[in-house]
């Protein structure tokens, strides 16, 4: 056995110092390959509950756009505690629990490398392939969930990833009492990914108990059931969230569905020629449990009735999944093809990586990376919007494009999360929100069809959101319409008052 790679007498490989060191590297290296953008995406829905537990003076308007998610997890008051505990700004509290979270990410998926291999007294090359390949694929897309493995910012999937590969790897070994713990705290933080992990983990003690012959059948997933029937708003939001409905999946979608099913049958029959038990247990518990989501989710999506259920996205599942996927197949790739060879592994690792980091830059061109926390945004409408917040009363209220986080060179910057103000409802994020909660979609739509050719807007228009809504600021890009008064603009956009 080589020595840089030294066995363990009972198969398990306890972090010691310099395993968690290399962790942490593998933690540093993780951030530059997949990039760090506090305020993107869904931060937009995430981080306002956050601000407003900091200021409770923030957002007196459309709060309820974030609130009802707000309300549903403890993540926010997690992270204005952490505010609080530290005395640390807020910036470098949310970086901070980011490296927090890859980091206890590589550590669950460690310890349920050296569950999976423990059978064949599997030397420790299998724990860092497993945990080097996480590392490369943080950022690796769900197929048809909008999902990554683990996002770019901090929000409370992030802290759900960790918790639920932690629980899967106590349950296979027997440490019922610590798995339950990761449960618990996964549904504190997102009841909806947690759902999906505590499903596997009974399902996988059914099947360690039972041993079936077949695979037999996966126990149900938690769907719930609404007692009455949404507005018909919702109708409209639902129209705009393709990836609730498996019928109109693309193709490549689905084949990131149906090669899950089969990689994890193939090993399934692998690790019992081989009696890797706890692998084979695991292939045989995902399979059906794929399969049996997969059917709700056609269920859900057909019929108009259950239109509403289908926001509980079974399909979900698959984040999980492939998280398993990802350590199995980094603990065999270490163990059968790059075994102690370093050039095979730098031949595997540094093209892999390149391409994560080429992927996440064509996703975020207009900023950096990395968007360290005491580093001034690159990005000219992150510019503007932090403008805003140094430079604008607290109660005022925006309108910008609805359509402004998905504008070329806007790299998705949420204006709630950075500018710290309220807006009008926009037609990228606070969709989310209201297909998630239906009773938000009148609203919803109310306000985006008031926004209807927001580039064609002028002086007469911002004045009519002002008289409905109180829009006293509007956000335009350049050159933007004539007669306004704007005391901030840079190259992409202007700042003005409605009076």
């Amino acid at each position: 056995m080589p020595v840089w790679f030294p066995a363990s007498r009972n198969g398990y490989y306890p972090l010691n110092i310099k395993r968690i060191a290399g962790l942490l590297l593998l933690t540093a290296i993780a951030v530059v390959i997949h990039g760090y953008h506090p305020y993107a995406e869904d931060s937009e829905i995430y981080l306002p509950g956050v601000l407003k537990i900091l200021n409770p003076n923030l957002f007196p308007a459309n709060a309820e756009f974030f609130g009802e998610h707000a309300a549903h997890t403890w993540y926010p008051n997690l992270i204005a505690l952490s505010v609080r505990a530290t005395h640390l700004p807020l910036p470098w509290v949310l970086f901070l629990w980011q490296l927090i979270c890859i980091l206890l990410l590589l550590v669950a998926s460690w310890r349920l490398a050296s569950a999976l291999f423990e059978e064949r007294a599997a030397n420790e090359r299998a724990c860092w392939g497993a945990v080097a390949l996480m590392a490369a694929l943080l950022t690796l897309p769900v197929s048809g969930t909008a999902l990554y493995i683990m996002d770019q910012y901090m929000n409370p999937r992030n802290l759900a990833a960790f918790a639920s590969v932690f629980a899967v790897a106590e349950t296979l070994r027997h440490r019922y009492v610590a798995g339950s713990f990761g449960l618990v705290f996964a549904a504190l933080v997102h009841p909806l990914m947690a759902s999906f992990a505590i499903a596997f983990c009974v399902w996988l003690l059914v099947l360690d108990r039972y041993r079936p012959g077949t695979l037999g059948f996966a126990i149900l997933l938690p769907f719930g059931i609404t007692l009455e029937p949404p507005p018909p708003a919702y109708h409209e939001v639902a129209l705009r969230q393709p990836y609730f409905y498996i019928q109109r999946w693309e193709w490549y979608e689905w084949l990131g569905l149906v090669a899950p099913v089969i990689l994890f049958w193939m090993l399934a029959r692998f690790a019992r020629r081989r009696k890797m038990n706890n692998l084979e247990l695991v292939s045989r518990a995902v399979v059906p449990f794929v399969l049996v989501a997969t059917l709700a989710a056609t269920v859900l999506s057909i019929p108009p009735r259950f239109e509403a259920l289908a926001r509980l996205e079974p399909l979900r599942c698959l984040a999980l999944t492939y998280m398993l996927l990802i350590v199995i197949g980094g603990g065999l790739l270490a163990q059968y093809i790059l075994r102690t060879h370093i050039w095979r592994w730098l031949a595997l690792f540094v093209p892999l990586a390149l391409g994560m980091y080429l992927a996440q830059r064509q996703l975020f061109p207009a900023s950096a990376q990395v968007e360290w926390p005491w580093a001034r945004p690159r990005n000219q409408w992150a510019q503007a919007f932090e403008w805003i917040r140094g430079n604008t009363p607290v109660d005022a209220f925006f309108a910008l494009d609805p359509r402004h986080m998905a504008l070329p060179g806007e790299d998705e910057n949420g204006f709630r999360a950075r500018a710290e103000r309220g807006r009008l409802a926009d037609l990228v994020k606070d969709k989310g929100a209201c297909s998630m909660f239906p009773p938000l979609s009148v609203k919803w739509l109310e306000q985006v069809e008031d926004q209807k050719n927001w580039p064609q807007f002028g002086k007469q228009d911002f004045e009519r959101l002002r008289q409905k809504y109180g829009v006293s600021w509007v956000v335009v890009e350049q050159p933007g319409p004539a007669g306004l008064e704007c005391p901030y603009e840079n190259a992409a956009v202007r700042v003005c008052r409605v009076d």
